[in-house]
């Protein structure tokens, strides 16, 4: 049986560690050819050997020309682009009224900014090559306020709003766009952060509520598995939808 992203194209933003990774393993073992693309340089290029990348790309993407660069490079080296992933994302970390105006604009810039730039270079070598697929990766925070995060969940609530009209706007040209909305992911973002959830919350235990709430934390592996599904033909006819992966954190109240 073949792979399910046999020689498929795909390039992954801030992909060098966490949930980035975790998609471009899941594609690399389904066959597909995979770009790591990070801030980071030698970070990337260290990860895409260890798992046998396609190749590394440097890469910030809050600015205009190099995302265009990104895409426009591995477009040139490998005929195509079938598979964008924007998963670049930061965290940081105040309430709304001690915010600063940098803290917020550090963390849309790259969480909101950054998914329009991939999708609004990566779309068109898709449209010239036939079509592709766009996997947004979004949050939870998308659908309920979080404390302490207002910059980054009122990104990924754009995401969310930017994934369904980019399906709307792309379909007709063969290029499906949807998000995925992880609950708290085994990632070290989420663990560099729980102190700060206790300290400024006054929760006694965060490894306790996220036990309470979703009945352990998500791995990785999970989000790489439903990004293949939502790249693969097997999910052909989804298009303009989130798809939440959270262990049922927003199915119950308590």
């Amino acid at each position: 049986m073949p792979d399910l992203l046999t020689n498929k194209v795909a390039i992954i933003t801030g992909s060098a560690r966490g949930l980035g990774r975790a998609v471009a393993e899941a594609y690399i073992s389904e066959g597909a050819k995979v770009i790591i693309s990070d801030v980071d340089a030698g970070l990337a290029e260290a990860t895409a050997n260890e798992i046998g990348a396609a190749g590394s790309r440097a890469c910030d993407v809050r600015e205009p020309g190099q995302v265009e660069a990104l895409v426009q490079s591995t477009v040139d080296e490998h005929g195509g682009l079938d598979i964008m992933v924007p998963n670049a994302g930061v965290a940081t970390m105040a309430p709304i009224v001690q915010m600063s105006y940098e803290q917020w604009r550090e963390t849309t810039s790259v969480n909101l900014d950054g998914v329009f730039l991939s999708i609004r270079y990566a779309a068109p070598a898709m449209i010239a090559s036939g079509g592709g697929v766009i996997v947004n990766i979004c949050s939870i925070t998308a659908l309920a306020g979080c404390p302490l995060i207002a910059n980054y969940a009122a990104a990924k609530a754009g995401v969310l709003s930017l994934t369904q009209t980019a399906a709307v706007e792309l379909r007709s040209h063969g290029v499906r766009v949807n998000a995925i909305l992880p609950g708290f992911i085994g990632t070290d973002m989420v663990n560099d952060r729980k102190k700060v959830f206790e300290e400024m919350l006054g929760l006694p235990d965060f490894d306790a509520l996220i036990v309470q709430k979703q009945g352990r934390y998500g791995e990785p592996a999970e989000v790489g598995r439903l990004a293949v599904f939502l790249a693969s033909d097997r999910s052909r006819f989804a298009t303009g939808c989130g798809y939440v992966l959270d262990g049922g954190a927003r199915a119950s109240l308590l």
